[in-house]
């Protein structure tokens, strides 16, 4: 099969294409030919070698993707051979024709969306909904402020937010950004690059919200604390380093922050949080928005486009 495969840890330039073998599954594993891979950011710190748990070199990178069911393990009940599907937490990565998958991990994909749209789901709307639900314990009527709304998970934190009820605000890094948002439905949209969006925030919502997402948190968590109120909730969800911090201002307010990592969640949290995506999917309340297409020659592109937008 065709795979993008990395060889040695480095900048965009290791992604390079080959061939190798189809992989082979266990009992409670399935075997999917992926028609669309997701990319996500953590692919490209996985990549750079920059990230905490680190595989074997070669390996393929990504864990999103979507397709149809070409095999499955004689302990699998949830999905049959031919099923469209979508997964994450690919365990022999997603950027090939196939790849391997626990049965817990894959999940219908309804028919009206498109095996492109499917790639974009796993990561981001797991990871939106765990942030929002499981960790903030979001609740209808409540308000939401997503610091960076326009990316993945943020889109998708957007329309799982308004599915349950919440006003939600957010942040972009462009002026396109924030168009996108305020046609997904957020109440006011401000791009994080303008050096008074703080201000005007402070402004608009001087009682603050009572959840942050956070997509940024070495550089936003100070600010975030400005602007949550007392007993207000962050899930940060984003790092890219160190951040100098006054634990008085958590104390002061008494903010709860969390931490997301999707890889924590237990089987149940998975199953919970795939069926309410699964009913938004058929309500059409939430609608994978595509921003980027790439086939595996230009992987390096995708990887430095993702990052640095």
């Amino acid at each position: 099969m065709r795979a993008v495969i990395v060889s040695e840890f480095g900048d965009p330039s290791v992604l390079k294409v080959g061939e190798t073998d189809i992989p082979t599954h266990n009992p409670k594993q399935c075997l999917i030919r992926l028609h669309a891979c997701g990319v996500n950011p953590v692919d490209t710190y996985i990549r750079s070698g920059k990230y905490p748990k680190l595989p074997s070199l070669p390996f393929i990178p990504g864990k999103d993707g979507a397709g149809v069911v070409e095999s499955i393990g004689s302990e699998v009940h949830n999905v049959k051979v031919g099923d469209r599907v979508y997964i994450f937490g690919a365990i022999t990565g997603s950027y090939a024709d196939y790849t391997i998958c626990n049965d817990s991990n894959v999940f219908k994909l309804p028919n009206h969306i498109s095996f492109e749209e499917g790639a974009c789901l796993g990561t981001p709307a797991f990871t939106a909904y765990r942030a929002l639900f499981q960790k903030a314990n979001g609740k209808s009527g409540e308000s939401v402020f997503i610091h960076g709304a326009s990316g993945g998970v943020g889109l998708s934190a957007i329309e799982l937010a308004l599915s349950a009820g919440l006003t939600v605000v957010g942040t972009a890094g462009t002026s396109i950004g924030t168009e996108t948002i305020l046609k997904l439905g957020v109440k006011h949209a401000f791009n994080h690059n303008d050096p008074n969006y703080l201000q005007e925030i402070q402004a608009l919502y001087p009682k603050g919200f009572n959840i942050c997402l956070e997509m940024l948190a070495s550089t936003n968590l100070s600010k975030d604390f400005q602007i949550m109120p007392s007993r207000g909730r962050i899930a940060i969800i984003g790092n890219r380093g160190e951040i100098l911090i006054n634990p008085r201002d958590i104390m002061s307010k008494e903010l709860q922050v969390y931490g997301v990592a999707l890889l924590q969640s237990t089987t149940e949290e998975l199953k919970e949080a795939s069926e309410y995506i699964g009913q938004c999917l058929e309500k059409r309340q939430l609608n994978p928005l595509i921003t980027m297409r790439y086939n595996f020659e230009n992987a390096p592109s995708a990887h430095t486009e993702i990052i640095n937008r």
